[in-house]
């Protein structure tokens, strides 16, 4: 059979999950035009029971924090399968070696640099309003991530490894999701429901309006920022560092 043929065989399944997703995806309602009633219940009662502004970060890290327990955990198992797969076959391929990878203009490298503090700081401002404007621990700790990854791209291999070394970042990942249960069990150690909020509301609009939920936020921040970068860490033995070499490190 050519294959043109087999592909013809495939053309029948092929239109009718086009047209059953066309079928699922056209009953949807308009992007922004649905007004569900927990998000109205939400958007009424975050404030005056949390004293937090955005609704969000409330429901994600205080209202269902259970349920994004649960989504940190599964980036933490994910993040550490990767690596440890990836690890596997460095082992057995071995390390190649090539040409420097440093950034010869002196100008990307001064850009990058700078770029990579405004990144970081934006991250951790990202985590800490989260609970006051758009933001929280899982969006700012991907921020501060991708500031520590311009430091490569602007400079080298050797100023990426001082300063994102599995030493550091694997204890990191592991107290950022290690937090966040210990938040959760010293509630029930005081006699309350899992995850809550020990320290009270806080004052809205402030970076205390969280509470022990601010806490979480944190975990959560740290934990979601060091898998990111031992992710690309590995990612960086495994593919890059083979074509490029290591002779500046």
């Amino acid at each position: 059979m050519t294959r043109g043929a087999r592909l013809w065989l495939f053309a029948p399944a092929v239109a009718g999950f086009g047209a059953l997703l066309v079928w699922a995806v056209a009953g949807l309602p308009d992007f922004g035009m649905t007004e569900h009633r927990y998000g109205y219940l939400i958007g009424h009662v975050a404030l005056p029971e949390r004293h937090m502004t955005n609704a969000v970060t409330a429901v994600v890290f205080d209202y269902r924090g259970f349920d994004t327990m649960g989504e940190e955990f599964i980036l933490f198992a994910a993040v550490t399968g990767v690596v440890l797969l990836l690890r596997r076959h460095e082992r057995e391929r071995g390390r190649g070696r090539g040409r420097p990878d440093s950034t010869r203009s002196d100008a990307v490298r001064v850009i990058g640099v700078l770029a990579v503090g405004v990144g970081v700081l934006t991250g951790l401002w990202l985590v800490a309003f989260g609970f006051v404007t758009p933001g929280g621990g899982f969006q700012g700790g991907v921020a501060v991530a991708s500031g520590v990854v311009l430091l490569y791209l602007a400079a080298d291999y050797r100023a990426w490894s001082r300063v994102a070394r599995h030493e550091v970042l694997e204890p990191l990942e592991g107290i950022g999701a290690g937090a966040y249960v210990v938040v959760g069990i010293a509630a029930l150690v005081a006699g309350m429901p899992f995850l809550t909020n020990l320290l009270g509301p806080g004052e809205a609009g402030t970076v205390w309006s969280g509470g022990s939920a601010a806490l979480v936020n944190w975990a959560a921040g740290t934990e979601v920022a060091a898998a990111n970068l031992l992710l690309f860490g590995e990612f960086l033995e495994e593919y890059i560092v083979p074509l490029h070499g290591r002779r500046n490190t």
